[in-house]
């Protein structure tokens, strides 16, 4: 194994940690019946964000060609996922109750993207 295989392989496991702690996070949330978003949500939307954007880029990481379908279709998740997140926070911060639905669709939209990235 060389060194940028193991380069990779590192990038790879922080980018599901991003979204381990993004979802654990949201879990804990759903578990305590607080349908909110929280700053750990945003720290796991950042890291798996910046892991995916290194993966993403051509810098001989891969193993061949990049899956720019795979790609766009994680980031616009990723970018709904962070919208929901930034709706949730500002409610929050005026009083207003966030809407349950919203909670529950970022747990999904969480698992989702975690699973495109392991399955695709």
């Amino acid at each position: 194994m060389d060194f940028l295989e193991t380069l990779r392989d590192i990038v790879v496991l922080v980018h599901l940690v991003g979204f381990a702690i993004l979802f654990g996070s949201w879990a804990v949330e759903a578990a305590a019946k607080r349908y909110q978003a929280t700053p750990l949500m945003n720290a796991g939307l950042g890291l798996a964000f910046l892991a995916g954007l290194v993966l993403s880029a051509p810098w001989g990481l891969g193993d061949g060609e990049l899956n720019y379908m795979k790609i766009g279709i994680k980031l616009v998740v990723l970018v709904i996922i962070g919208a929901l997140i930034g709706i949730s926070t500002s409610r929050a911060k005026k009083g207003s109750p966030v809407p349950p639905a919203f909670f529950w669709l970022i747990g999904a939209l969480t698992l989702l993207n975690a699973g495109l990235a392991v399955i695709w």
